[in-house]
């Protein structure tokens, strides 16, 4: 006796014309009152006679498991099973190859990069995200400028962007290959971003004289002081970005 809802065998038995006279009322019921699954259950009806109907020179022969409709449908539903896996498969190879790539690219970079490369990756990957977990934040019970002394001694100060409408709101410590680095996220009221970023001089990359470049859509700002390299980035040509740039070119 089948149950309800059927089984998924149970209705493949009902299609093959399996069931006994009181599970095949009982099915009949159940599928007048489910008309979703009677118009997928009347899709394999014609399916089996079609295909018995292709087959019939065939149908003296000995019983083919392999073309039974039960059988069939099954295999179809490995195969998609199969296709899902190896998409999956794939999904996962091109996502290590993304870290892969952009690791590479930063090493590159690091190697022959532009003045703060690093400094314009930053603001992309964190400066606006949200969602990113940040070692300092305004619900600390310490300041930006004392989170920043206890990792970076005799660093310059924080830049004071504040004329501009641009305040400190989180901080997320990194690392180089020659030490700590951090960034600090400015926000003003209606959002907009901006990030200092601080570090140690590489290898390549020694102590900075004050310059700018554009990377994109980013402009950072770059100095060095203190045995540190600094850089302001932010929208190259956003006005709320400019004026804070004009707040850099007073002493720092």
């Amino acid at each position: 006796m089948i149950t309800l809802p059927p089984s998924e065998r149970d209705v493949h038995a009902y299609v093959d014309g399996q069931l006994n006279d009181a599970d095949q009322q009982t099915m009949e019921t159940y599928l007048a009152a489910n008309p979703e699954l009677a118009k997928q259950v009347l899709a394999w009806q014609l399916d089996v006679q079609n295909l018995r109907a292709g087959l019939s020179g065939d149908l003296h022969r000995p019983m083919n498991p392999e073309l039974d409709p039960a059988y069939v449908r099954q295999r179809l539903r490995r195969n998609r099973t199969r296709h899902f896996a190896t998409a999956a498969v794939l999904l996962i190879a091109v996502s290590i190859g993304g870290l892969s790539g952009w690791q590479a690219r930063e090493m590159t970079l690091a190697s022959g990069a532009p003045p703060m490369a690093d400094a314009v990756q930053a603001y992309r990957m964190f400066a606006v995200n949200d969602n990113m977990a940040s070692d300092w934040n305004t619900g600390k019970p310490n300041n930006v400028q004392v989170w920043l002394d206890k990792n970076f001694a005799q660093a310059n100060r924080l830049p004071d962007l504040e004329s501009a409408g641009f305040k400190p709101v989180s901080g997320r410590l990194t690392s180089t290959e020659q030490g700590a680095a951090a960034m600090v996220v400015y926000k003003d009221e209606q959002g907009r971003t901006l990030s200092f970023y601080i570090r140690p001089p590489a290898e390549r990359n020694h102590l900075l004289p004050r310059g700018t470049r554009r990377d994109g859509e980013l402009q950072a700002d770059y100095w060095s002081g203190g045995g540190y390299n600094y850089a302001v980035v932010g929208p190259a040509d956003d006005p709320a970005a400019q004026a804070a740039r004009q707040a850099l070119k007073q002493p720092i």
